[in-house]
């Protein structure tokens, strides 16, 4: 059964770092497609994260450019985004999704809305606080 774990949540002061983790099971995620996306209180699910499944090409959304960064780690069979200089407006439901099994993913790529990535994970708080 393939599945999707984030962890690496919780609670941090402004400036601070964290690093959260999407393990996968049951396939193998180098193979694949993987986008982070976050959903804070009140607001629209936004993609901030992508990395490609052929040649691993990363890209990201304004708000964390320069601050967040997407990379696989293929010896625990995850993706990691690491963020730093964290502040209050990323506090946000952080969830991780796999891209790729459909043809339909194929067309937009790392653009692909919401409904295109073929498995998710169940997200994971992060708290931006003093």
């Amino acid at each position: 059964q393939m599945h999707l774990e984030e962890s690496g949540g919780g609670l941090v002061q402004p400036g601070g770092s964290l690093s959260l983790s999407c393990a996968a099971s049951g396939f193998t995620l180098n193979m694949y497609a993987v986008a982070w996306f976050r959903q804070a209180p009140g607001k629209e699910r936004e993609q901030i994260a992508c990395i490609q499944n052929v040649d691993h090409t990363t890209t990201y959304e304004e708000p964390v450019k320069g601050r967040f960064t997407i990379s696989r780690d293929n010896a625990k069979n995850s993706v990691i985004l690491q963020m730093n200089n964290l502040g209050p407006e990323d506090t946000a439901v952080y969830s991780c999704a796999m891209g790729g099994v459909r043809a339909s993913w194929y067309i937009r790529k790392c653009s692909a809305g919401p409904s295109e990535w073929d498995l998710w994970g169940q997200g994971t708080q992060v708290t931006v606080s003093s």
